[in-house]
Order: structure tokens, then sequence, then C-alpha cells
């Protein structure tokens, strides 16, 4: 079997080092901040990452609906419906019906759930801190800047559900 050569290792260039290519190395610290935070809520609180995102944007909105917090955490709907689940059977997550669409339930956390996001969130929180605190003031400033243009950018460049860009 022949290996193939590639035209683009004459043109450095054009090779995509993973390393140095930036949705690689965003992946990288997302899944690795993400992994060491969930060792908090998965040994304190028995949580998986979508549920404890379930949790999270439960706490910061009060309510919302199934649709609402995967577009939120930027999460397929099928993972939040069965966070959710899971979630309603420890009764830390309710429904209700959403007035405003019938086909929907808005969703909220329990008295449970809210003591459970009461517990984490200040932990969560610690845990942040700790991570920018390689960072100076300043530093973590334009770090929050640029991941606002970013992300602003990526969603513009993502296709929605429709696939359209």
């Amino acid at each position: 079997m022949a290996i193939a050569t590639s035209a683009f290792q004459d043109d450095p260039d054009a090779l995509v080092i993973l390393e140095r290519f930036l949705p690689y190395r965003l992946n990288v610290l997302a899944s690795l901040s993400s992994n060491a935070l969930a060792q908090i809520y998965a040994e304190r609180f028995g949580l998986s990452i979508p549920a404890w995102r379930v949790i999270a944007t439960l706490g910061q909105y009060e309510y919302r609906t199934a649709r609402d917090i995967a577009a939120h955490g930027v999460m397929h709907k099928s993972t939040i419906s069965r966070a959710v689940s899971a979630l309603e059977k420890r009764g830390l997550v309710g429904r209700r019906p959403n007035p405003a669409d019938r086909r929907e339930e808005l969703l909220a956390l329990t008295e449970k759930g809210a003591a459970v996001y009461t517990a984490l969130a200040p932990q969560a929180l610690a845990f942040e801190r700790q991570l920018l605190s390689v960072l100076e003031p300043g530093e973590q400033r334009v770090l929050a800047a640029l991941m606002d243009k970013l992300t602003t950018k990526a969603r513009a460049l993502a296709p929605d559900e429709e696939g359209r860009a």
C-alpha cells in the first residue's frame, strides 16, 4: 500500500497544526475545564454535565423550556430532555404547562433542586476563580471581551437547526 504524500507538505502554512488551531484549542480548554468542574458536581451531587447545565440555567433564569436550555447551552435538545427526565425522577426539576405554547412545558427547579443549585453555585464560582487565577485582572477582562467577540462570530457562522448559516 502506497502512502500518499500531500501537496500541503511543501507549504507549511497550508497545514492544520492542531496545537495552534483555534477551534481545537478552544475545544481542548472547554473539555478540560468542563471535566475538572464535573468532578465537583458529579462527586458531590451525582450530576452529569448536561444535568448541571440544566440546574445552572434554571438557577439563573428560574424557568425555561427544554428548547431554551438547549439553545442557551448549545446542546442537543435530546441531551437536555434526558437530563431533565433524570432530574425530574430525582425530584430536582418540575414541569408545568407553558401558557404561551401548549406544545411545550416550562421547567423549574423544585425546592430540592434549588438547594442543590445554592450549594453548587459557590463551588462553581470558586472553580472559575481558581482557573482564572493565572491571569491578571486586566487579562481576565480582555479574555472576557475576546470570548464575547468570538462567540458572537461563531454563532453567526454556525448553521441553525435548518442547516442555514
